[in-house]
Parts: structure tokens; sequence; C-alpha cells
């Protein structure tokens, strides 16, 4: 893997991973009495939501010019590390719950991604 792939990736990684988060955050901010129209009106006066779209926005031309340097097969399993990231970063920000079978999964994920990295 080349030194500009693996920026590329990584900034994938993080840009993704910033953006899910901000999403969680926008999603958290209004009060909880707040439902249907007037919920989603507070959500979209949220900073995080907005923000979001920008990490997503600058995250679709990173993983563009990733794509133009790995195969479709390749990019898309090394891609699939975000899951990873995600999960422990909403363990890490939102003290979100990490379950057995949660666990199994990341690390079956994270030896494929591995075996994907080393075959390249």
């Amino acid at each position: 893997m080349s030194y500009l792939t693996l920026v590329l990736w990584l900034s994938n990684i993080i840009l993704d991973t910033t953006g899910q988060l901000s999403f969680k955050a926008a999603a958290r901010q209004p009060h909880s009495e707040a439902v249907g129209r007037h919920y989603w009106m507070t959500v979209f006066q949220q900073p995080w939501l907005w923000f979001g779209i920008l990490c997503y926005v600058i995250e679709f031309v990173v993983w563009i010019a990733f794509l133009s340097l790995v195969p479709l097969s390749q990019g898309v399993l090394l891609g699939s590390i975000n899951i990873v990231v995600i999960l422990l970063a909403g363990r890490y920000f939102f003290t979100e719950h990490l379950t057995p079978m949660r666990v199994i999964g990341v690390l079956l994920v994270t030896c494929g991604v591995a075996l994907v990295g080393l075959a390249s």
C-alpha cells in the first residue's frame, strides 16, 4: 500500500467516524419531549448535523480518490474497518454498551481487514 493510499484510507476512517459521531450528537441534542415535526426541526438546527454532512461530503471525495488507487473489492473490505472505529468511538464518547456479540463481530471484522491489508 502506497503512502498516498494509506493517507486516503486513514482520512476516510477519520471523516466517516467524525460524521457518524456528529450525527449521533445532533440526534441527542433535542429535548426528549420533542416529537414528530418539532423533533426534526430541532435536529436540523443542530450544528452537529451540518458538521456531519460536511464530513460526509469531504469523505465522498476522499473515498473516490481512494478507490481510484485500489481495486474495489480491496477498498470496500478495507473500508469496513470504519464499523470497528465507529463502534469504539460510540463506546468512548456516548458510553454505549458493547455486548459480547458486538465484540466478537468487531474482532472478526478487524481480522478480515488485517488479512486484506496483509494480502496487498
